[in-house]
């Protein structure tokens, strides 16, 4: 079962439940207006991550299905600043609706998110990457950062 729902959406709306949940167990107001308008600048600039991202996937005609082989090395537009963008917007995400929603707590689980982001889908990533391309995967790994 675990493997039908082992896809990066499926922990951040999980991580995101946990938030949410705890603002409605406990309501917060601790970050103020403040607070709330940077949570919804983090969450827009995470959807332009992701569209950006999403684009680079549909002009390489390459998967952006974590578990499958890719059939392009995207190197190029948002994949030049970091070679998980989406996984980067997906953490700016929590934060930002942390932020929006008050959880200051919720915090907390931005970098529990990231190490399963890591150990559950990044390090296959880049095994399936030097598989299929070889140097030119290492070549880009060096000089492009994994997050930012």
């Amino acid at each position: 079962m675990l493997r039908y729902l082992d896809y990066p959406p499926i922990w951040l709306l999980a991580a995101l439940g946990l938030v949410w949940g705890e603002t409605v167990l406990v309501p917060q107001s601790l970050v103020g207006a403040g607070g709330q308008m940077m949570g919804n600048a983090l969450i827009l600039l995470a959807i332009l991550l992701i569209l950006a991202a999403v684009a680079g996937f549909v002009q390489a005609r390459s998967t952006i299905i974590p578990h499958q082989m890719p059939r392009q090395l995207i190197t190029g537009g948002i994949f030049r600043l970091s070679r998980n963008p989406i996984y980067l917007a997906d953490l700016l995400l929590l934060v930002g609706f942390s932020l929006r929603w008050g959880a200051v707590s919720g915090l907390a689980l931005v970098p529990l998110l990231a190490w399963v982001l890591h150990v559950r889908f990044i390090l296959g990533e880049e095994a399936r990457l030097r598989a299929a391309f070889g140097a030119a995967a290492d070549a880009y790994f060096a000089r492009t950062r994994r997050w930012l």
